[in-house]
């Protein structure tokens, strides 16, 4: 039988971490989830009903993972912790300031690790949660001659004075990511610990929200849902209305991603590692296309754009990370899987929306 892990999870409601969450229980391990009040923690206990008041999981609220000290009291466990998955930090893509994404990130990271390395001891493996974005440089061209190939060498050169300098989210998240990973770099560099580090570097994440009844309106939803739903699916669309242009082509399942925590965890080559992983490109084109085959019904609110055109533009970057699937043994989903489980979950939380008008 597989060794059961005693792991701490931060932003244990989050997209991502719900989904880590969810396959960490199924595979028998115990799990302390960290949120930030009683209300998350009330949402999660409905999701996880039948955990609920079992050895395998329990709460810690941290209600401001900057705080000197923040993690310390949940960090003290029996039995003892020897994995933490650290998945709290903010993504969203309006205008802020740049410290509004840059200190909860940097020292959320570096507050969890110090927690560690006081009152944890037994700690052995940590994962990070980090992103694309502190790889690739997202505010520049994306087309070059020769096209960019990004790997999981790549650090966006973003700078900190140009992130404090601006409210631009395409400067301000990506630098909040790329920091916060420095910093857990860093610190395991410059202090004597007795863990080992990986960190997950994902592109865009898509694919079916774990417990969709936790919504009640498409505007509670995180990102990536919200991408999708507002570009395709949000009121007053018709089919005759463009497809939005590609931001992003690369992405990933949110619960291959998910399984990339769980891996980390587990497999010894993946210690001190960054871990790129990328499924594959994908268009807005062919989002539109599978929620037109996952949606029949709403074929008359879903743009058509033009469903042949699916090809990212001659010279826009490349991706490799073949490590992710020849070492950790990941393997990815299709984006017509991950679309189409998303899509009726999205028309759902609408109907909830409209219903509650």
């Amino acid at each position: 039988m597989a060794t059961s892990h005693r792991v701490l999870l931060t932003g244990a409601n989050g997209y991502i971490a719900q989904h880590i969450l969810s396959q960490l229980l199924e595979e028998g391990h115990s799990v302390r989830a960290i949120v930030r009040s009683q209300s998350k923690i009330d949402t999660l206990k409905k999701t996880f009903s039948k955990y609920v008041d079992t050895p395998q999981l329990d709460f810690g609220i941290v209600p401001d993972i900057t705080t000197p000290g923040a993690f310390d009291s949940v960090l003290v466990s029996v039995p003892p912790f020897d994995t933490v998955m650290h998945t709290a930090s903010p993504f969203f893509l309006r205008p802020v300031k740049g410290t509004d994404f840059l200190d909860p990130a940097i020292k959320g990271t570096t507050e969890i690790l110090n927690g560690i390395k006081r009152v944890a001891p037994t700690v052995k493996r940590v994962t990070v949660t980090s992103s694309f974005a502190a790889i690739g440089f997202m505010a520049s061209n994306p087309i070059s001659n020769p096209p960019q190939v990004y790997t999981s060498e790549d650090w966006n050169p973003v700078t900190l004075e140009e992130a404090y300098a601006t409210e631009n989210p395409l400067v301000t998240y990506p630098a909040s990511k790329k920091f916060a990973e420095k910093a857990a770099w860093d610190f395991v560099k410059e202090n004597k610990v007795n863990f080992e580090l990986a960190t997950i570097c994902p592109p865009a994440v898509y694919g079916p929200i774990l417990d969709p009844s936790q919504f009640t309106k498409p505007e509670e939803l995180g990102e990536s849902c919200t991408i999708v739903n507002g570009s395709f699916l949000r009121p007053g669309l018709t089919s005759s209305d463009p497809v939005p242009a590609t931001f992003i082509y690369v992405w990933v399942d949110v619960r291959d991603v998910a399984r990339a925590h769980l891996l980390t965890m587990t497999d010894p080559e993946a210690a001190n590692k960054r871990w790129f992983t990328v499924a594959g490109d994908l268009s807005m084109q062919e989002i539109a296309n599978y929620l037109r085959e996952a949606l029949p019904e709403k074929r008359d609110v879903i743009p058509i754009g033009e469903p042949e055109k699916i090809q990212k533009p001659e010279g826009w970057y490349h991706t490799s990370a073949p490590e992710v699937e020849t070492v950790l043994g990941l393997k990815y989903r299709s984006a017509e899987e991950s679309i189409k489980e998303l899509a009726p979950q999205l028309v759902e939380i609408g109907k909830r929306a409209a219903a509650s008008l």
